[in-house]
């Protein structure tokens, strides 16, 4: 194993934790059937977590993420029918688990780099009224998710590290070795939590992004606020909202490397033109960037924008793996867009009241993709404000709170 007995037993403790903290409107009751979603090779940390579940009197139940061999038979072999289906009892289910934690530990992080990307996209649609059902039960405070990444060595391979760098990197960044793991965390929240309330309280109309390869503008819009950590990823020093897509213009480019779906890109260039992505280019992987684009309506419009400040993020590695790179701390933090869908948690109203039809008056974006793009470049962010001045919110790594 790649983290020790203790690590594991500290780990499974944060992500109970967590799981209790994505709960925003409401509470992880007693009972409550949470599904325990893992990768094969994350085992044994799964099996520290089934015990915790177990502990807290909650109804865990189990099942595997598909092997990345099952995934590449699949997109390979089904038909468009099969592509599309859903297991008979599936919404069902959604319909009636109150958690959900998943743990990622790929084995192979390119098994589907020749597979057509738009039978990939064919499934991701297929499969979004299931996703739905849980939005709706997490805007009702009945549901709650987290996940997480188990070192693996596929990992470490991919991010240029060895399996020991690897998994140390993972320990520092979701404070294993601290004393109390858990405590550690709710400090760190405590204080990101803090700079999104300032953030929120600023009259902000439009955000601007600069560095040395982006020029990027962003409209808020009407109803929004921006959310600190918050339990839905482990590690999370991210500060984010969702913008109203429909003002997004100029250059975002994201210089870390990503992996996603099975597929490898770098250097990827995207130019906005009244809310929508009218050019993108990549390094590497261009072809698969402009199948996921296409995935539907709302997948070349932006869902997300985050930044994460430098001082709370332990991560200073590139780890192959876009939870951790999306809290890249380093020498200046990172900003990061997702291209795809909006998060309704950064409505500032009642979760209930977001409808689709308000959602999509006030700019929320709608897709079947949510693909975080990273930047971790020297940058600087300013707010233009209500009153029509301008404040830097953000540069060389770190919020102006």
């Amino acid at each position: 194993m790649l983290l020790t007995k203790t690590q594991l037993e500290k780990y499974a403790q944060v992500m109970l934790w967590a799981l209790q903290t994505a709960r925003r409107n409401g509470k992880v009751k007693p009972y409550d059937v949470v599904l325990l979603r893992t990768d094969v090779a994350a085992m044994p940390l799964a099996q520290e977590i089934y015990k915790e579940l177990l502990d807290k009197r909650l109804q865990p139940v189990l099942r595997f993420m598909m092997p990345e061999e099952f995934a590449k038979n699949f997109y390979t072999a089904a038909d468009k029918k099969q592509l599309a289906f859903i297991a008979p009892g599936e919404k069902e289910f959604q319909g009636g688990i109150n958690g959900l934690i998943a743990l990622r530990a790929p084995q192979d992080l390119t098994h589907l780099k020749k597979v057509d990307p738009s039978r990939i996209a064919q499934t991701a649609v297929a499969h979004k009224p299931l996703r739905e059902i849980l939005d709706m039960r997490e805007q009702t405070g009945a549901f709650s998710w987290t996940l997480c990444n188990y070192p693996t060595e596929e990992l470490a391979k991919r991010a240029g590290l060895s399996a020991k760098e690897y998994a140390n990197q993972v320990a520092r960044a979701c404070f294993l070795n601290e004393k109390d793991p858990v405590k550690k965390w709710q400090e760190v929240t405590k204080q990101i939590t803090e700079i999104g309330l300032w953030l929120s309280s600023l009259p902000i109309q439009t955000l601007h992004v600069e560095s040395a390869h982006m020029d990027l503008e962003v409209l808020l819009g009407e109803k929004r606020k921006f959310i600190a950590g918050g339990g839905c990823n482990v590690p999370s020093f991210e500060i984010f909202t969702s913008p109203d897509w429909r003002g997004t213009k100029g250059v975002y480019f994201a210089d870390l490397s990503s992996y996603r779906s099975g597929n490898y890109v770098k250097g990827v260039r995207l130019e906005f033109k009244k809310g929508r992505v009218v050019k993108s280019s990549a390094e590497q992987g261009g072809e698969f960037v402009r199948k996921m684009l296409a995935m539907d309506r709302g997948a070349a419009q932006i869902g997300e924008f985050s930044l994460t400040d430098r001082r709370f993020s332990k991560i200073t590695k590139f780890m192959a793996d876009i939870l951790y790179d999306e809290n890249f701390g380093g020498k200046y933090g990172n900003c990061h867009v997702a291209v795809g869908a909006s998060y309704a948690d950064t409505y500032t109203g009642p979760q209930k009241e977001l409808t689709k039809a308000l959602k999509q008056k006030l700019g929320f974006n709608d897709s079947s993709l949510h693909w975080d793009l990273i930047n971790t470049e020297n940058k600087r962010v300013t707010a233009k404000l209500a009153n029509g001045t301008t404040v830097t919110i953000y540069e060389k790594g770190e919020f102006s709170y």
